[in-house]
């Protein structure tokens, strides 16, 4: 079964959700890749841009910006499982 949103094909519960929401979740919560802090920087940079233009079209009245809005800053609070468990790694001597 093929899932359409706007004309454009989902592959996947992920695309999905962007393509009905409007929110690329790499841009909020971040690759689940490796970035430099270069595009790191950007990446937030563009992301606190276009969070406070949801947050000012809800002020504005557009109850789905607002809720855009709250599920974006949602987003930046998370981090990948994937790149989380990359980063962690055991000490020696450390208790299991």
């Amino acid at each position: 079964m093929r899932t359409f949103v706007a004309g454009q094909q989902a592959h996947g519960e992920l695309e999905f959700a962007e393509l009905a929401l409007g929110i690329d979740v790499d841009l909020f919560r971040g690759p689940l890749e490796f970035e430099t802090d270069g595009e790191r920087a950007a990446r937030e940079d563009a992301a606190r841009d276009v969070l406070a233009d949801l947050r000012a079209e809800a002020e504005a009245g557009d109850e789905i910006a607002g809720w855009d809005a709250l599920y974006a800053d949602a987003l930046t609070r998370t981090v990948p499982f994937l790149r989380a468990a990359r980063g962690h790694r055991n000490e020696a001597g450390e208790a299991a």
